[in-house]
């Protein structure tokens, strides 16, 4: 599966930096930048009774590339290809003994926004919003209770069979969302930006025999990062 994902993820690289490079004959204005930052994630949805779920904030990081390819002037369409680090927190207390658990899920993304980009000051305002495609390719799942503590493996699966193992941390391999982004690019292409995502699609994935399963698990975050265009 690792494999299978990475290699989606070097053709989603190669295929967005040919087509950069065919933009940039033609229009003249193609860029190419780093970045990278802090998240602070969450996840949202039910529990297997259609409960809430109440988790706290956890805080990852990404650190990515990407293209911007002009369309229109101040406009570029802003393909990317980023490593992430999302999940979420939760604490319960049972009988006064507290049990904590801590998610970790490391996905290959690939953010296709539109970019708003007018000048402002001395640089370069930015404004831009889009879909996201993601790809899990491994993290760990943390819990602790009194006395113990327990760590698993997470391995995804769009479907759980009997016969799996139960000592890892099942979630489904692809997720897709949507993004907003805010922030600066100053004269000398150093910039900032603010970032915010909303999962769209389930990641908890099927149990084969569960009976009125509610669970529904979205990813949900917002965070900031620091970056550099050539």
């Amino acid at each position: 599966m690792n494999k299978r994902i990475s290699l989606i993820t070097a053709i989603s690289l190669c295929t967005f930096f040919s087509y950069a490079q065919q933009k940039e004959t033609t229009a003249g204005g193609t860029s190419f930048g780093i970045k990278g930052g802090v998240n602070f994630n969450n996840i949202y949805g039910k529990n297997s009774n259609g409960d809430d779920l109440k988790n706290d904030i956890l805080t990852g990081y990404n650190v990515g590339i990407n293209a911007e390819i002009p369309v229109a002037p101040q406009f570029y369409f802003q393909p990317g290809v980023s490593f992430t680090v999302k999940g979420a927190k939760s604490k319960d207390v049972v009988l006064g003994q507290t049990y904590t658990s801590t998610t970790k899920i490391s996905y290959a993304e690939v953010p296709l926004n539109f970019l708003y980009k007018p000048l402002l000051g001395n640089g370069h305002l930015l404004l831009g919003f889009g879909p996201y495609v993601a790809f899990g390719v491994g993290g760990k799942a943390t819990y602790e209770g009194p006395g113990s503590t327990q760590t698993e493996k997470v391995k995804f699966k769009n479907t759980v069979k009997v016969a799996d193992p139960n000592d890892v941390t099942y979630f489904k391999p692809f997720e897709a969302g949507a993004g907003l982004l805010a922030g600066y690019e100053f004269s000398n292409k150093l910039s900032f930006q603010l970032n915010a995502q909303i999962g769209l699609t389930e990641i908890n994935p099927e149990y084969e025999g569960a009976t009125n399963d509610k669970t529904s698990a979205k990813n949900i975050g917002f965070g900031f990062s620091l970056g550099y265009r050539f």
